[in-house]
């Protein structure tokens, strides 16, 4: 693949971030619309808001492995058509069910697509750099989600919640056409694969010497989705309980995603040129501190912007970081396996952080009490990522051994 092209990829790949990050941030920023227009109330969509990651979780583990195997082009291409039907029948929903039928089969687009894109990203990416580039093509993620917050009530405006999902789904069939003729013949993974290996790459990572880094990898990643998807969820709704106007706390939740988006790019930068390990336990540290802060009262509700952005930034920083982390991690031939099992673990948390949050509203926990339980999974996460240094050491060492 020529030069031009290989860059012209990679702005398509980080396309499927960015529709991945909007979709999936359309959903929160629809559910305070939906009990105006449908009579449905927000804390029905717990249900909805864990459906979606279900099927990211079945994707990620059925069909993400499968780049390993038979290439990446024919998952990005099927999740991205996928994406497009799916999230469109989103905006014919007018039931819980209906909901959540639809987005899970979003789940399940994303769950076989993103994958294959952090995979291919890596592979096509110059030595030195893998994880800054890749932290800047998952970075649409954060672009995505940070357009879908700051557009949102102009959306609305112009064509009602449903027009916060016909947007991804026409920009996911521009993209599947779009990648189909970049990508060209198929591409798969750039190493030689043992054959035994590829038949089931994901048995792999759970024999030695690949078990102990992936599962650092997938703790860590486990622990993060536990806040990811309980605040970015559930802000745009406790916002407004602690004084915010639904405009306000839907703009903040598109700010959220460009702090994340700035911090996830230095963390990147660090993680390419420094100590991996305590790039990210500071980062965990942070988010903590920043949780605590709120959920302690040592700030007022009108000051919290900030702390939030602080807190959140170091949340979606760290879901970009993680990823091209696991480049150092992980060989490429497994590296699409690592990524789609990781998602798969990490779906215990990121199932459980929407419910979380349903069940502190249903039990009418304060806002202030909210985020403070929020500071529980960053902590831990800063205890797992001490193990990081031991984790990186391990690629190295097989490599070594095999020249």
């Amino acid at each position: 693949m020529s030069g031009a092209r290989r860059i012209l990829a990679q702005v398509l790949l980080a396309g499927v971030f960015v529709m991945d990050g909007y979709d999936l941030n359309a959903m929160p920023l629809a559910v305070p619309h939906l009990e105006t227009s449908l009579g449905m109330s927000p804390a029905l969509f717990g249900v909805v808001f864990s459906a979606v990651l279900v099927g990211m979780g079945a994707g990620s583990a059925i069909f993400a492995p499968l780049g390993d195997r038979f290439g990446r082009k024919p998952m990005i291409v099927f999740g991205c058509v996928l994406a497009a039907v799916s999230t469109l029948g989103t905006a014919t929903a007018g039931s819980i069910t209906a909901f959540a039928f639809w987005r899970f089969l979003t789940g399940l687009s994303l769950g076989a697509t993103l994958p294959n894109c952090t995979a291919l990203s890596a592979e096509l990416a110059p030595a030195g750099r893998k994880a800054f580039v890749m932290a800047l093509v998952s970075a649409g993620i954060t672009l995505g989600a940070m357009g879908a917050g700051l557009t949102a009530p102009e959306v609305v405006r112009m064509g009602g919640w449903e027009g916060l999902f016909v947007i991804p789904g026409l920009f996911a069939a521009a993209l599947a056409v779009a990648l189909g003729f970049v990508l060209g013949g198929n591409v798969a993974a750039t190493e030689a694969v043992p054959e035994k290996a590829a038949k089931v790459p994901q048995l792999q990572l759970f024999k030695h010497p690949w078990t102990f880094p992936f599962a650092v990898f997938a703790v860590a990643l486990t622990l993060n989705a536990v806040n990811l998807y309980l605040l970015s969820n559930w802000i745009p709704t406790i916002l407004p309980r602690a004084g915010y106007t639904i405009d306000a706390a839907a703009r903040i939740s598109g700010l959220m995603q460009g702090a994340g988006f700035v911090m996830g790019l230095a963390m990147s930068f660090l993680i390419d040129r420094w100590r991996p390990g305590w790039v990210m336990v500071g980062t965990y540290l942070m988010m903590a501190a920043a949780l605590l802060a709120i959920g302690l009262g040592v700030v007022a509700p009108e000051d919290w912007t900030p702390f939030i952005l602080l807190a959140m930034g170091g949340v979606t920083g760290a879901a970009m970081a993680l990823p091209a982390l696991a480049a150092f991690l992980m060989p490429s031939h497994l590296l699409s396996s690592a990524l789609g099992v990781g998602v798969l673990v990490a779906r215990a948390g990121a199932i459980a952080g929407p419910m979380i949050g349903q069940f502190l509203l249903t039990t009418g926990a304060e806002p202030r009490e909210f985020l403070l339980a929020a500071a529980g999974p960053a902590i831990l996460g800063a205890l797992v990522c001490l193990a990081l240094p031991a984790a990186l050491r391990v690629k190295p060492k097989v490599e070594a051994a095999v020249a």
